[in-house]
């Protein structure tokens, strides 16, 4: 079988290409290295180790700042399967601060990277590198619980859908 026939897949530098099937075509950047992988056992461990860790990190960091009424949550941590980037989805309560949060934490991503190897010292060999984002799914649900006390019907009306609307 000669590479690059529908049988097999070709590597370019960081693009994989399925010939055969053009949906299959996927781009692999340092965000995602291994892209249809399921999370092992391992994963999740550590996962949730880091997220305990954060979300005690971040809330303490946010008091001892001088935010009050902020409430910071990590609600979900993905580890990649080497173990060396972590994806980490922050919620941050009120909305409305959320953006120069999120900056301000990724601004200090490297200070709090070490705070985290100091805590899991004796768990972790290597802390992975840590990238932050902002889960906006409760704002999403939010929404749907608005629309949805309100009457307004997606299945009617399409407009409704954000999706469907076309710029």
């Amino acid at each position: 079988k000669r590479v690059g026939s529908p049988e097999v897949p070709y590597r370019n530098s960081d693009v994989l290409y399925f010939p055969h099937s053009p949906w299959l075509w996927c781009k692999i950047t340092h965000f995602c290295p291994y892209f249809c992988r399921m999370e092992t056992q391992r994963q999740k461990k550590i996962a949730g180790l880091l997220q305990q860790d954060l979300a005690d990190i971040l809330q303490r960091s946010a008091t001892d700042g001088g935010l009050r009424g902020v409430i910071i949550t990590v609600s979900k941590v993905y580890v990649t399967s080497d173990l060396s980037i972590a994806r980490v989805y922050v919620s941050i309560f009120p909305p409305k601060e959320a953006q120069p949060l999120l900056k301000g934490i990724q601004a200090e991503a490297a200070g709090i990277r070490h705070e985290l190897a100091r805590r899991t010292r004796h768990q972790l060999r290597r802390v992975p590198e840590l990238l932050f984002f902002l889960d906006d799914s409760l704002d999403y649900i939010e929404k749907i619980e608005k629309s949805l006390k309100e009457g307004e019907d997606p299945i009617e009306n399409p407009d409704l859908l954000d999706r469907r609307k076309k710029s």
